[in-house]
Formats: structure tokens, C-alpha cells, sequence
């Protein structure tokens, strides 16, 4: 696995069953820890062995309470994923594999509609892309929530930034099915590998 990295889109209680709960994404959380258990199960170790040879990095919507895109606020959404609520928590069995400096968080400014992981950053102020160049990664495997959205705008920053990108499409939850098909179509016509 070396030289590849798994990105985790905004599996966070809010999407899965809080206030945007989206479809399939309980089955998606499962569907990542199968994912992860199957890249690692050879190596053996500790989690953090493990982490060190597949790294996996966390992509957080983490607002502020009054945030632009709130309904309340002028913006199309419900509140979700307000920093230190249990709805802007990583989901109880990914956390394990969370670390703060591959944790990055978007949408922190009340202002500012943040959508890609790749507009996130990390406790010490770093892009995802930096720290994926950092790590000398080639290819990105991405899952998360929702299609249509945050793992959409995070695959195409990926790609443009040279990444090969493989989507896993049993480990992502949508806003709705036709949705979530239209842009898997259009993401596979982009180079995106849809798996």
C-alpha cells in the first residue's frame, strides 16, 4: 500500500443520523471499516503501525453556530456540524483511526461555504494537500458523505492536483439516489475511478 492514502469525507453524526442524515450512511461507516480492515489485515500491528504505512486522513465540517449556510442564517442547509456538538463528531468506531494533524477541518468561518477537504486544515494550519505530498502518496481512496457534495468537490480537487483518485462506492452516503448516480456518472467521465 505504499504511496496511498484513504480520505474520509465528513462522517460525522449529523449526516448519518443527526440533522442531514443522508442515505446509506451507517452502511457506508461499515463499508469504510471493512475497507480499512482489508488494507491492513496483512500487515498486522497496532493501529498506529498501521497508520504509519497506510495513512488515513479525516476531512471535518466543523462551524461556528452561526454559520452562513445555516437556514437561520440566509443559507440552504440546517444547522449541522457545529464544532464541539456530538453532531460534528467523526463517527465512535472511525475515531480510533483519527489523528489530530490528519484531522482538517472546513466551513470554521461563518463566511466562507467550504465544501472540498482540500479547503481544510489541520491543527498545525496545513492543506490536505500538503500533507498528502508530504507523505509522497500517489493514489487517494476517498469515502465519506455525501456524493453529490463534500466527497464530489473533494475528488476533483484531488485529481486537478495530480492525485490518482479511486472513489469506493460502497463507503459513501447521498442526499438522494438520482443525485448520488448522476455524479458518480460525471465523476467517472472526469477520470475519477469510480470502485
Amino acid at each position: 500500500m505504499k504511496n496511498n492514502a484513504l480520505v474520509v469525507v465528513d462522517m460525522l453524526y449529523d449526516f448519518i443520523d443527526g440533522s442531514l442524515a443522508c442515505q446509506h450512511s451507517e452502511e457506508a461507516v461499515r463499508q469504510t471499516l471493512n475497507f480499512i480492515d482489508s488494507q491492513t489485515d496483512s500487515q498486522g500491528g497496532e493501529d498506529h503501525e498501521i497508520l504509519d504505512t497506510f495513512p488515513i486522513l479525516f476531512v471535518r465540517d466543523h462551524h461556528p453556530a452561526d454559520h452562513s449556510s445555516f437556514k437561520e442564517h440566509g443559507g440552504i442547509w440546517p444547522s449541522h456540524c457545529v464544532a464541539g456538538t456530538h453532531g460534528g463528531e467523526i463517527h465512535k468506531d472511525l475515531l480510533p483511526y483519527a489523528s489530530e494533524e490528519l484531522t482538517f477541518d472546513k466551513g470554521c468561518d461563518r463566511d466562507v461555504e467550504q465544501y472540498s477537504g482540500f479547503d481544510g486544515l489541520n491543527c498545525a494550519g496545513q492543506t490536505m494537500g500538503e500533507i498528502l505530498e508530504l507523505l509522497d502518496t500517489t493514489d487517494v481512496y476517498v469515502c465519506g458523505i455525501a456524493t453529490e457534495y463534500c466527497v464530489r468537490n473533494t475528488c476533483e480537487d484531488l485529481k486537478k492536483a495530480g492525485f490518482k483518485v479511486h472513489l469506493l462506492k460502497e463507503c459513501i452516503g447521498y442526499v438522494d439516489a438520482e443525485g448520488h448516480a448522476k455524479a458518480l456518472d460525471e465523476m467517472t467521465q472526469e477520470g475519477i475511478s469510480i470502485e
